[in-house]
């Protein structure tokens, strides 16, 4: 994946820019953010609001996001509500970017932001159109192109195709912590748990801490001796990127939490491991869903 190819320039000058879809199907807009070139897998997401806490998500990590809103950028970019330390998404739809950002917390816009880390987007698309598109012909590969990257249509279709796909992408060790670390608990210390990162948000851990909870943050490559070295109360296994059914590590050692009866509990990618620790397989859905709220059904 090449981000930003060109060198990363701001777009001072509106440059065209068009996005290809690997079905052949194309859209053509404005270069957002880093002009050049980039490639993922396209998704689409409904929040309204939140688009920080998207593009800094490491679950969308080689994903191109096609944001379903029509105005994103409103409330700039704050140093408060970044999940990680990068954005990880690997281009950026929108259809209207704000002209200029208002809120109290704004530090920059986003385009500037986009443009500091090198995230190649495009705006001026119908996204109301792709995204029906997605939901029809389900989530595929995709490339946005801007500046001297584009050519001719049949060329940047060839060079999407060539893209590497999501089903069977073992992503989780790309963006998990190196080290282990400790968030500590707010005030009165009542549990301790261990976080296997798999691409865990920065708020996962903070919410437990707010509740008491010392949580310590391990590795995708952890092993079942360095989860019980701390001591934990419970096991998690947070969300991330990829496909479940080449996270054979995680898996194994849920199980071999399974077998040690700890409590343990997960969220979004970590529920899948539970899955397939339990025996189960995983499948891809058509085009997910990607948004701020999630349905829940009390089934019982």
């Amino acid at each position: 994946m090449t981000r930003g190819s060109s060198g990363g320039q701001p777009a001072v000058l509106v440059q065209p820019a068009v996005l290809v879809l690997e079905d052949g199907r194309a859209f053509r807009g404005r270069a957002y953010g880093a002009v050049g070139e980039t490639f993922g897998e396209a998704v689409f997401s409904t929040g309204m609001t939140g688009y920080q806490e998207t593009l800094t998500d490491p679950s969308y990590h080689r994903q191109v996001v096609v944001m379903t809103a029509p105005h994103v950028g409103n409330t700039g970019v704050n140093d408060e509500d970044p999940e990680s330390a990068r954005i990880w998404v690997s281009g950026y739809v929108v259809r209207d970017p704000a002209r200029k950002p208002s809120n109290w917390r704004s530090r920059r816009s986003l385009d500037e932001e986009l443009v500091a880390q090198g995230v190649v987007g495009i705006s001026g698309v119908d996204t109301r159109a792709l995204t029906r598109h997605l939901r029809e012909r389900g989530a595929m590969r995709v490339g946005i192109f801007s500046g001297n990257a584009i050519a001719d249509e049949g060329t940047l279709l060839a060079r999407v195709r060539q893209a590497p796909q999501m089903t069977g992408a073992d992503l989780s060790a790309e963006v998990a912590t190196k080290e282990a670390y400790v968030v500590p608990a707010i005030g009165t210390k009542r549990f301790t748990v261990a976080a296997v990162d798999l691409g865990i948000k920065g708020m996962t851990p903070h919410r437990m801490a707010e509740r008491g909870i010392e949580v310590h943050v391990l590795p995708a490559t952890a092993t079942l001796e360095e989860v019980y070295a701390v001591q934990p109360d419970g096991v998690f296994f947070s969300n991330g990127p990829g496909d479940p059914s080449t996270a054979d590590h995680p898996v194994a050692l849920m199980r071999g939490v399974l077998e040690r009866s700890t409590p343990l509990f997960g969220i979004c990618f970590g529920n899948q491991i539970l899955g397939r620790a339990l025996g189960f397989g995983t499948y891809k859905l058509k085009y997910g869903h990607r948004g701020i709220n999630q349905p829940v059904q009390d089934r019982t």
